[in-house]
């Protein structure tokens, strides 16, 4: 049985993510994504705590193409180091798991 997964995405706005979750979903690497708006992320980097404005995408997946999906966000997205966490889906409506593994089969090709 192929398992599934969701991988939540930060970025710096809706429009970003829309974009990046669009050729996800057109190349059957996810079945659909999330996008949430209007999240304050209070992060540390280099040396400075931050206090930002993003959005997130919460990225459905099969765990097959976790690693496909993790390189496409690394190389399209604009940060130096992008939130990418994959995290396994435990239980599911069977109905939505089977079509999230039918519209994902296009990406194992």
């Amino acid at each position: 049985m192929d398992e599934i997964v969701d991988i939540t995405v930060t970025g710096e706005n809706v429009d970003q993510l829309a974009n990046l979750t669009r050729r996800l979903v057109e190349d059957g690497l996810v079945a659909c994504g999330n996008i949430v708006p209007g999240i304050r992320s209070i992060y540390a980097w280099q040396g400075k705590v931050e206090d930002e404005s993003e959005s997130l995408v919460l990225l459905h997946t099969r765990k097959t193409l976790v690693p496909q999906v993790i390189d496409r966000i690394i190389h399209e997205h604009p940060y130096d180091t992008p939130q990418v966490l994959a995290v396994p889906i435990t239980d599911a409506n069977p109905a939505y798991r089977d079509w999230l593994i039918a519209e994902t089969s296009r990406g194992e090709g």
